[in-house]
């Protein structure tokens, strides 16, 4: 992914809200799952990691990105943005 890609997937997830939350247990196989099947329906997904969580989101987003077969886009503070092109509802055309 170029850094341009990167910049405009930003833009995007600036006005999305988070769908997942990750508590105190961290990182479960449950909320992995989840994630796999929210990449269904959409290309770009926020998530929140709560102040109880003991991990750390960087680490978090680099194991969901590696488990769901997903990018990274950025991890800011508490919040991970992760993306995975949908290839069957395709509904972010990234720049070249």
């Amino acid at each position: 992914m170029t850094s341009k890609q990167r910049a405009y997937l930003k833009g995007l997830a600036m006005n999305i809200d988070p769908i997942f939350q990750i508590g105190k247990s961290g990182l479960t196989p449950e909320v992995t799952e989840a994630v796999g099947e929210a990449f269904n329906t959409r290309e770009l997904i926020k998530l929140a990691v709560l102040k109880n969580c003991m991990e750390d989101p960087k680490e978090i987003a680099s194991a969901l990105g590696d488990r769901t077969h997903s990018q990274v886009v950025q991890v800011i503070g508490k919040k991970i943005v992760l993306y995975k092109e949908n290839k069957d509802h395709k509904k972010i055309n990234l720049p070249l």
